[in-house]
C-alpha cells in the first residue's frame, strides 16, 4: 500500500488566487461607485391590457411628482396608492435626469401597499 506524504494544493492555491482577485476587483468597483452604467432604451412596445386599471405616476425633471398628470405631492401619491385595488397597473415615468432617490421612494410605496403590477416606462428607440 503507497503512502501520502504529501499534498499537492498548487490546483487549489491557483483558484484561491482567481476567486480572490475576483472579489477584490468587484468589491472596489462597488465601494467606489466605479462602475458607470448607461442604461439602454428599449426596443420592445408596451403591452398592456385596456381592461385594467391603470394610474400613471411621473417624475419629471425638475424632481416633481406628478399622478395621472397632475403634480403633487409624495403624501397624495401614497394616499391614493392606499385606496387602488390590488390589480392596478402602476406606469412609473420618470425623467432620466432624476435623482435615482425619487425612483426608489415611489417604488418602495408600491411595495408597503403591495401594488406588484409596475411598468416603467422607457422611451423606444429605433
Amino acid at each position: 500500500m503507497k503512502r501520502f506524504d504529501q499534498i499537492n494544493v498548487i490546483p487549489f492555491i491557483d483558484i484561491m488566487l482567481v476567486l480572490l482577485a475576483i472579489v477584490l476587483t468587484t468589491a472596489s468597483f462597488i465601494a467606489t461607485g466605479m462602475l458607470k452604467i448607461e442604461l439602454p432604451d428599449s426596443q420592445s412596445k408596451s403591452t398592456l391590457q385596456q381592461n385594467v386599471q391603470t394610474v400613471e405616476i411621473s417624475i419629471n425633471q425638475t424632481n416633481q411628482y406628478l399622478l395621472d398628470g397632475n403634480i403633487t405631492t409624495i403624501e397624495a401619491i401614497q394616499q391614493s396608492l392606499s385606496d387602488l385595488d390590488k390589480q392596478t397597473r402602476i406606469l412609473l415615468r420618470v425623467d432620466k435626469r432624476v435623482n435615482f432617490e425619487y425612483f426608489v421612494t415611489i417604488v418602495d410605496l408600491l411595495k408597503q401597499h403591495r401594488l406588484n403590477h409596475l411598468s416603467i416606462i422607457t422611451r423606444q428607440n429605433g
